[in-house]
């Protein structure tokens, strides 16, 4: 508890009202209480709301307080909590405390444990915390239309006491969407054909990084109401999973792992030390860190399509040639691939040594001695939204991979009549130096290396 206490303090988090480190939700929020009569009272409004995917990118969604996933719900267990959830959508709805262990009637089910919340209106459900771990909330009336449009959010209980301290503790929810090219309006009807994936909500390169330092005890706590198991990796690390959503896991049954695989209405809290240096952490499905595309993409690869692109333009207005060398090709800028208003290119973000090709269920873990403190994880969530922020590791020289052959003279490319460089996707574009296609923005490159 001593060190619990010093390193919340350390961090600017402590103060009389809790004795915990506070939990840091990347991208989002901890709703804030008010204590009348010894009852900590949470305000919840379920709203439309426009959400931010990632830059270049909004939904229309559903929400609670304005964002997806709600805001975090933090308590202590022994809290005696009220909440008051008021309906600003066209239709009935109810709030389902997922996991939580109180009565019958605060369960939050809609028509089975109460009444629904009419539009207008505003319940009150009040329980004492029987537990401690990580919890779920989520609506539990027309849930296909309302879970599938981003209703939920993550409850929070801290233990009254916690043996082992936690430094830097953070909570990812997983979501997945179909939202139509040029769309606004996900779909909810979707059962397995989605087009995006989440991390709170947000697809890379919209995610904000996870910061740590050396050393530090790191708790990342994963919940799940999509339709999907997600098995969720980290890079450089292996981790133990310490808890799962029905409590903790006994030391002598846990088990050193490098991916968790978390599974729809499942919350897991895995713990590492924290290893020096930036370090993907991703869902492991290969098209989950993508952006939207569609399954029936042709396969092109090794296929010449010089000249082709241009014909079918003609009859198929807005055609693209597509990977003719990998779809990493399409990642070299941003503009290439670009599909309708609205819509995120299928990858891209951009790293300390170039484009990153990711998208979706895409963060780093950024362990930096020089990380820069905090006040609070309010202050944390305010100051870092996005994959840039805290900076990129400085790798100790000798320890980055390089080219075997990168101290040889590179050769000069060959001259031709007209132009040098050229677009590897509109090989008409020449060029008699470096520089980007006014058709796509894709880099020229030298002609000898189109095909």
């Amino acid at each position: 508890m001593m060190r619990t206490l010093m390193t919340a303090l350390a961090l600017g988090m402590a103060h009389a009202a809790h004795a915990y480190t506070p939990v840091i939700t990347p991208n989002g929020s901890t709703l804030k209480w008010e204590m009348k009569d010894g009852v900590k009272v949470f305000r919840l409004t379920v709203e439309p709301c426009d959400h931010e995917l990632a830059p270049g990118s909004t939904i229309k969604a559903w929400c609670y307080n304005g964002q997806t996933p709600g805001p975090t719900i933090e308590a202590v267990e022994g809290d005696r909590v009220r909440i008051l959830v008021e309906n600003k959508l066209r239709e009935a709805t109810a709030v389902h405390w997922h996991g939580l262990l109180l009565p019958s009637g605060m369960d939050g089910v809609a028509g089975l444990s109460q009444p629904a919340i009419p539009p207008g209106d505003t319940f009150a459900y009040e329980f004492t915390l029987k537990q401690h771990g990580t919890q779920m909330y989520h609506s539990h009336a027309d849930e296909m239309v309302q879970i599938g449009l981003g209703t939920m959010g993550f409850f929070i209980i801290h233990p009254k006491e916690r043996k082992r301290a936690i430094d830097r503790d953070y909570a990812l929810f997983l979501n997945e969407w179909d939202v139509a090219p040029g769309a606004a309006r996900p779909n909810p009807s979707e059962m397995t054909d989605f087009n995006l994936f989440t991390f709170n909500s947000r697809s890379f390169p919209g995610t904000a990084p996870l910061g740590a330092k050396p050393g530090e005890r790191v708790r990342v706590r994963i919940g799940n109401v999509s339709q999907d198991c997600h098995p969720i990796h980290i890079h450089g690390h292996t981790f133990k999973v310490v808890a799962t959503d029905g409590g903790d896991i006994p030391e002598s049954a846990q088990w050193p792992e490098t991916t968790v695989v978390v599974c729809p209405g499942q919350t897991r809290d895995f713990e590492f030390t924290a290893i020096a240096g930036d370090w993907a952490l991703h869902c492991h499905k290969r098209h989950h860190p993508m952006n939207p595309m569609g399954h029936d993409v042709p396969n092109m690869l090794g296929v010449d399509q010089k000249g082709v692109e241009d014909k079918i333009k003609k009859l198929v207005p807005g055609y693209m040639a597509m990977g003719e060398t990998g779809m990493g090709e399409h990642s070299q800028h941003a503009k290439h691939m670009e599909g309708p208003e609205n819509t995120l290119p299928m990858m891209g973000g951009d790293g300390p040594f170039g484009s990153l090709e990711m998208g979706g269920m895409f963060t780093v873990m950024k362990v930096h001695s020089d990380l820069p403190a905090f006040a609070s994880a309010e202050d944390y969530m305010k100051r870092v939204k996005l994959p840039g922020d805290l900076g990129w590791f400085k790798n100790p020289p000798g320890t980055v991979a390089s080219s075997i052959n990168a101290k040889k003279k590179a050769p000069e490319p060959a001259t031709t009549e007209k132009g040098v460089y050229a677009c590897p996707m509109h090989p008409e574009v020449r060029s008699d130096k470096p520089g980007r296609c006014p058709k796509c923005g894709m880099d020229l490159v030298p002609e000898r290396d189109h095909h």
